[in-house]
């Protein structure tokens, strides 16, 4: 269980034409992401992944630099099942010895960003690995899940309003949801215009599905309570990024205004971001990213964050197959969880990148139960599209 090899790559999977979307990010025209291969001296090979970018939004060169330049040599000849010690060792960096003694954080200066990232792709894939040498699912190493099955939502939604309502249909049909979720925001140019496309998806879909809408975090706070006053009607499942995450004061004025539930939490990193988004009441929901915020046990540290103060948990699983299958994981183990992402926006990271099939029946989710995070990664796909910086 000793760590013999460690090394990342950037992997950029084309969207074809047809199936690229437009929205704040522009359109998308791969899907990218720093994907982890860690191997032990006993042969376990582990998956993780880290993101700092939505699709080819931006570039990945720097993290897949940072983890085989100077995360990787941190990690050889470490035992893989000291998961926490080494998250907190790459957390905390040269004073690592220190916070331990003292029992508290004392985190290097750049803890934030690509550090995370980095440290959510070693997380994953250490727990991949400690799962594969137990051969035990990961639920089962954080306590068990609580059902076989959970109920996903349908993550799509970038239409114009005439259009807007099949679109939703569609992945109903596809999945057989009850919940769907829409994009909002900078992408309609004003919140009237994303208002008139909220009201015609209710229109077509009715009362029985829930609607949720993502604003990407690109209105102002302002902007913000006028959307949410003008579809207070609409009976919304909650409102994901009214307004950019570094304003959490702003945060918590648009949900004191807002009649729906806030959700929030993909652009945050660590248990200590989610701390701030809880005690100033900006969220009812937590959505924090498995490949951003700290990987599986962060993940998993905030969940028990919104267990303690009643609120729920949804995280972020707009990723790759590494990132989707540790979030299966996580909300079957957290008694906080109640919906599971399910991306029906083209996503190559997460269908080709798995050899075994994901897909949604009657609006839920399998959970996995094979050893580790149950991922069979396709390393034809893997090295059909792994670039070097």
């Amino acid at each position: 269980m000793r760590i013999k090899s460690a090394e990342s790559w950037w992997v950029s999977i084309p969207i074809e034409a047809a199936r690229q979307h437009r929205s704040d990010f522009g359109t998308l025209t791969t899907f990218d992401a720093a994907i982890l291969r860690i191997e032990t001296d006993d042969g376990l090979v582990g998956w993780g992944e880290g993101k700092n970018a939505a699709g080819s939004a931006g570039n990945y060169a720097g993290l897949v630099h940072l983890l085989n330049t100077e995360v990787a040599p941190q990690l050889i000849g470490r035992h893989a099942g000291d998961i926490t010690a080494i998250w907190e060792s790459l957390y905390n960096g040269v004073r690592a010895g220190a916070a331990a003694r003292h029992g508290h954080a004392m985190p290097g200066l750049s803890r934030r960003g690509l550090t995370l990232a980095a440290i959510s792709a070693v997380d994953i894939a250490l727990w991949d690995i400690l799962g594969k040498h137990l051969n035990q699912p990961i639920w089962a190493l954080l306590g068990g899940r609580k059902a076989d099955r959970l109920p996903a939502y349908a993550s799509g939604g970038w239409a114009n309003a005439e259009q807007i309502g099949p679109q939703l249909q569609s992945y109903i049909d596809l999945g057989g949801f009850r919940s769907v979720k829409m994009r909002v925001g900078s992408m309609d140019a004003a919140p009237h215009i994303s208002a008139a496309r909220v009201r015609a998806a209710r229109a077509a879909l009715g009362p029985g599905i829930e609607i949720a809408v993502d604003a990407h975090g690109t209105y102002t706070v302002a902007e913000a309570k006028r959307f949410a006053h003008m579809v207070a009607d609409c009976d919304l499942a909650w409102f994901e990024e009214p307004v950019i995450g570094d304003d959490k004061p702003g945060m918590a004025e648009v949900r004191a205004a807002a009649t729906m539930p806030i959700a929030a939490g993909e652009s945050e990193c660590s248990r200590f971001d989610f701390r701030d988004l809880i005690t100033g009441r900006c969220v009812d929901i937590l959505q924090p990213d498995p490949a951003f915020c700290g990987g599986i046990t962060e993940t998993m540290r905030i969940a028990a964050l919104a267990s303690a103060f009643n609120l729920r948990f949804a995280p972020h699983l707009w990723a790759g197959a590494p990132c989707f299958f540790a979030g299966l994981h996580c909300c079957a183990a957290s008694p906080a969880a109640f919906t599971v992402e399910y991306s029906c926006g083209a996503n190559p990271m997460i269908h080709d990148l798995s050899a075994t099939p994901i897909a949604a029946q009657d609006g839920m989710i399998a959970i996995p139960d094979g050893p580790g995070l149950g991922l069979q990664l396709s390393e034809r796909t893997l090295k059909e599209f792994a670039k070097r910086p």
